[in-house]
């Protein structure tokens, strides 16, 4: 959500954010119908001021004992007229919300332009690409060949995109999640959380999700939305909070299912775990003051990194261009982990810095130290990581030739030491 009085005062910088993005310029409209909003506001109060001189006439005319009916007409005739005039004011009013609504951050002034994902900048490799003595395979020939993923009889249950994980790979992504949030709680100063999994409509609004992406998310019947990611409860915890400076930053972390409907990725990784409707990720949240979001942004990837690395999974840092960067970021680093099955880098993290723009929705501030105003918070979110993409990462980095899986050397404790996995174990 952008400050009007910001547009109004910067129509040109709007516009070019907004094309930055793709989309032509915004600012005519949004002023038009502001400019109708602010003269309907100002028209109902020189009414209201108007009635308010002549209704003093009232008093005097029936003192005088003469005939006060016209006045107190006229008065009647104000009250309806201001009436209309505020209705048109809040009609406005609410057309500039809606119209801001649908409109994305502006991006960064180091967000390299571009407009698919080819675009996007890399800025670091870690670790080296294994190389195999045998064709490497993909990790659903690989869950399959063991008996522990089953997706034929997900099918039969749920339908496409959903998976059954059984032994030691359901253990694994349980390890995965434990693994993750003792590293972001114990090392990196998270709190872990365990949020609500259904939100209600202004949650999904706060963060961006709604009105734009409903497509994209599963609703219940009660009204309740499945939540696309836990960045949703948790940045929500400081909906319409004033916070104390001392208080920032805020870090949250959490393992939650994740529910989406993959709406526009008809045909896109229909085999495999890569892109389903319910999957398990550790989710880390940031709330912070404005002039540290930069530097906690930096911290927060440097955190997911730190997971890849533990794990010995070879990764690439990469900045989204301004066409593949999502709707509320202004900044997003993807981390992006190699499968040697697809032999490909496959994005396992997206960290994003949304400045004010979730917080403006949100009404979410904190009262500067030594100020009387209160400012808008900077909230950052990022995956820490997608568990099931880890888990499709281990299995296709740590292969053996004869099937079977070695366990990472951070994850055998949370593994009850076991080594390999091997069928039906």
């Amino acid at each position: 959500m952008f400050d009007i009085k910001w547009i109004r005062d910067n129509p040109e910088a709007f516009d070019a954010g907004m094309k930055r993005r793709g989309l032509d310029g915004q600012s005519g409209d949004i002023l038009k119908a502001d400019a109708e909003y602010r003269k309907a506001q100002t028209e109902a109060q020189e009414v209201q001021a108007e009635r308010n001189k002549i209704a003093k006439q009232i008093g005097v005319l029936k003192a005088k004992g003469e005939d006060a009916s016209a006045v107190i007409e006229e008065v009647a005739q104000s009250k309806k007229r201001q009436a209309e005039l505020e209705d048109k004011a809040k009609e406005l009013s609410e057309k500039v919300e809606e119209m801001l609504a649908v409109l994305p951050n502006i991006p960064d002034d180091d967000v390299p332009d571009g407009a698919t994902e080819d675009d996007n900048e890399e800025l670091r490799k870690w670790g080296g690409i294994r190389e195999f003595d045998f064709e490497p395979k993909q990790h659903f020939d690989i869950g399959e060949n063991l008996g522990l993923m089953d997706f034929e009889t997900a099918a039969k249950i749920s339908g496409s995109r959903f998976v059954i994980l059984k032994g030691a790979l359901a253990r694994m992504e349980r390890a995965l999640s434990s693994f993750m949030l003792d590293m972001h709680t114990g090392e990196f100063d998270f709190t872990e959380v365990n949020p609500p999994a259904l939100v209600r409509d202004e949650a999904l609004y706060g963060t961006g999700q709604l009105p734009k992406f409903s497509e994209d998310l599963f609703k219940t019947e009660q009204g309740h939305w499945m939540i696309p990611t836990a960045e949703v409860p948790l940045t929500n915890m400081v909906r319409g909070e004033i916070l104390n400076n001392s208080s920032l930053p805020q870090r949250y972390t959490a393992m939650t299912w994740c529910f989406r409907a993959e709406a526009g990725s008809a045909g896109k990784d229909t085999r495999g775990m890569i892109r389903q409707h319910q999957f398990s990720k550790v989710e880390m949240v940031a709330i912070t003051k404005p002039e540290t979001s930069a530097l906690e942004h930096e911290r927060m990837t440097a955190c997911a990194e730190a997971i890849l690395k533990a794990l010995m999974l070879p990764y690439r840092v990469v900045m989204l261009c301004t066409g593949d960067l999502g709707f509320g970021a202004k900044k997003t680093y993807d981390l992006e982990v190699w499968l040697p099955g697809q032999d490909s880098y496959r994005e396992i993290s997206s960290v994003s810095n949304c400045g004010d723009f979730q917080a403006r929705r949100m009404k979410a501030r904190y009262r500067p130290e030594g100020e009387k105003g209160t400012q808008f918070v900077h909230t950052l979110n990022g995956s820490g990581l997608a568990v099931g993409r880890t888990l499709v990462a281990v299995l296709e980095n740590y292969q053996q030739k004869d099937g079977s899986v070695i366990v990472p050397e951070a994850l055998k404790p949370y593994m009850g030491g076991l080594e390999v996995i091997e069928a039906n174990v």
